[in-house]
């Protein structure tokens, strides 16, 4: 969905076109992962980071063309909501000290963002959802000015037959509420975390990363308000779920997925063809062996473990795995110790089980990671040997030294290791994660959002990890 189309609406040869395309693609796709030709090299991170633009008075402030055309830069681009940017960053080889590396480069880019949003009376920000967001600030006049958000606002207005959007969510607090347009996507950031793996390893990293899911959304949760209202820890989760769903059985765009990888990534790919009707038929003349439409559909199916296909310098194509259950925030440090986490955890798993789909049900898989988006620190989850515990012990008493496993394995520097994983340790034990943070602050100052928010950009800006914040 990154990139940009030419036209918000399509003809009915247009659509007929890309579905034929896309399904010639595809069987490429399978032929390619049979012929081993995705194999690849070795490991790579990468990231998206994506935030919000405040104005003066701490709103969110809708003005992301102005202030990138002065930024010009051309790795910070827009969101969906004019008042949200993505920063993305350089792949980088998963060996010695690629965390740090990568640290200071988006703390570099960052600062350059800040010193332009402070040239214009404006402040940014990392934070899941803006807590005190306003119901008024998600309309259609918000939306960036690029055809392919218009047009998919239309699209999914019109797979739903005009309906609005249901927008249901019962945590410690219930919100119910309506919207005729996408927009209540623009509410949900987060920090997408890549992983370039090889073919032969696709499988069981594919299938650890959906079990990790649920101890990577509870430990890293920022997101407990929507419009003023305390609902889930990560309440991106069901946000996000229901801001684009379509209404048809089994056609939720935004999903968990319905069950592990049984023999390659291919499968996913096949599924997007047979069970999702196209939302945007990109019009381009591009050759099937560049994956055009493959690669821009399966944009449009927002899997919170997403699988992406593509090529390199030298036109090799690869795999990747877009883990995108991280919220955005706190800080870049705490950012980069998840992500951390999260490569470790799930080498680490790969290392540790030859089948991780034999050890835990898919069925068990979910319910810990909608249990954890729920609670948060608080979850029980079901593991591998069929015990019940709390997700935040799972985390101490042994996934910790998974990852350490798995970053020792990928060629990670052991001071560097332990650097990043201590920083998710030390949120374990304190249990104050980003969203403990904001309720605690809250339960000690008052139901006062634009005052919690003035206080967390404060501590944001030290680049101290949440678990050090004072409240």
């Amino acid at each position: 969905m990154g990139q940009e189309i030419q036209s918000s609406s399509f003809t009915e040869a247009e659509l007929e076109q890309f579905k034929a395309l896309l399904a010639e693609e595809t069987a490429l796709l399978q032929r390619w992962f049979a012929d081993g030709r995705l194999a690849g090299s070795g490991y790579k991170a990468g990231f998206e980071l994506e935030a919000w633009l405040l104005d003066a008075t701490n709103h969110a402030a809708p003005d992301n063309k102005a202030f990138l055309a002065t930024l010009e830069d051309p790795d910070v681009v827009p969101e969906l909501a004019s008042f949200n940017f993505e920063v993305n960053g350089d792949p980088a080889v998963l060996a010695g000290d690629a965390f740090d590396r990568m640290y200071q480069g988006l703390l570099r880019t960052w600062h350059k963002c800040r010193e332009v949003a402070a040239s214009r009376d404006e402040r940014i920000i990392m934070i899941g959802i803006l807590p005190h967001l306003r119901e008024s600030d998600l309309t259609l006049k918000n939306m960036s000015q690029m055809s392919r958000y218009r047009a998919l606002n239309h699209q999914v207005l019109k797979m739903r037959h005009y309906e609005p959007l249901h927008l249901h969510i019962t945590g410690r607090d219930e919100l119910d509420t309506k919207k005729f347009d996408v927009m209540l996507e623009a509410a949900t950031t987060s920090f997408q975390v890549h992983f370039q793996i090889p073919l032969e390893q696709s499988v069981p990293v594919y299938n650890a990363t959906l079990l990790a899911s649920a101890p990577m959304v509870a430990i890293s949760a920022n997101s407990p308000y929507l419009f003023g209202k305390d609902l889930w820890d990560e309440t991106r989760i069901p946000l996000f779920e229901q801001s684009v769903r379509l209404g048809e059985p089994g056609q939720h765009r935004v999903s968990f997925g319905y069950g592990y990888l049984e023999h390659s990534l291919a499968e996913c790919f096949a599924t997007n063809l047979s069970d999702y009707p196209v939302l945007l038929p990109l019009v381009s003349d591009a050759p099937p062996d560049k994956l055009t439409r493959l690669k821009f559909h399966n944009g449009t199916i927002w899997r919170w473990n997403r699988p992406l296909i593509d090529f390199g310098a030298d036109g090799k194509p690869h795999l990747r795995i877009e883990h995108r259950v991280v919220p955005s925030g706190p800080t870049i440090r705490d950012s980069f110790a998840n992500a951390a986490f999260y490569y470790g955890v799930t080498h680490g798993l790969t290392l540790r089980h030859d089948n991780i789909a034999a050890c835990l049900p898919f069925t068990e898989a979910k319910a810990n990671f909608y249990d954890c988006a729920r609670y948060g620190l608080d979850a029980i989850v079901t593991w591998l040997d069929g015990s019940k515990l709390p997700v935040s012990e799972l985390i101490l008493g042994e996934l910790l030294d998974v990852a350490a496993e798995g970053l020792q394995d990928l060629g990670i520097e052991a001071g560097s290791a332990g650097h990043w994983l201590d920083i998710i340790r030390a949120r374990a034990q304190t249990r104050q994660n980003g969203a403990a943070w904001q309720r605690g602050w809250v339960a000690r100052h008052g139901h006062d959002m634009y005052a919690m928010v003035d206080h967390y950009y404060d501590h944001q800006q030290t680049e101290q990890p949440v678990h050090t914040w004072a409240l």
